[in-house]
């Protein structure tokens, strides 16, 4: 099958919310409005894209990518990257590289300055991925505080 890079629709909530699952997710949110106000919320704001890579008609690997308006670096936005995950059956075949790629073309179009990253992955795999997509873990030094 050719492997499909874009944009989620909207009425595929359902399939990347199947695919969270092999994120870090355990179960399906509630279908309640407070979703449904979030996917609303999502599918209407202009900077912030949801890469899906489809194969066999569903969305088998995603990444999330926001816009971020910025009135520094002579008013250039940046991008953050955040939620990529490959369906464990479909690893290591190239979906999550190739929605990173549509995720740089995006920021790139966009005029971003930058495209930033985070993970909480630890293997050496994991971050190895990343490096090899171009990013580094040398420029900046992240905090992260949950609330």
């Amino acid at each position: 099958m050719k492997m499909i890079i874009r944009e989620i629709r909207e009425n595929e909530l359902d399939a990347l919310l199947e695919l969270y699952l092999h994120l870090h997710e355990t179960a399906l949110p509630a279908r309640d409005a407070v979703l449904a106000d979030a996917w609303a919320a999502i599918m209407n704001d202009k900077n912030y894209h949801i890469i899906v890579a489809e194969e066999d008609g569903r969305p088998v690997a995603s990444a999330v990518c926001v816009i971020v308006p910025n009135l520094t670096r002579n008013v250039r936005p940046f991008a953050l990257i955040e939620n990529v995950v490959t369906h464990r059956d479909y690893r290591k075949r190239g979906y999550a590289s190739a929605c990173l790629r549509f995720a740089k073309a995006l920021a790139q179009r966009e005029n971003c300055y930058k495209i930033m990253l985070l993970t909480g992955a630890k293997d050496a795999g994991t971050l190895a991925f990343y490096q090899k997509a171009g990013f580094n873990c040398t420029d900046k030094t992240a905090f992260v505080q949950w609330l």
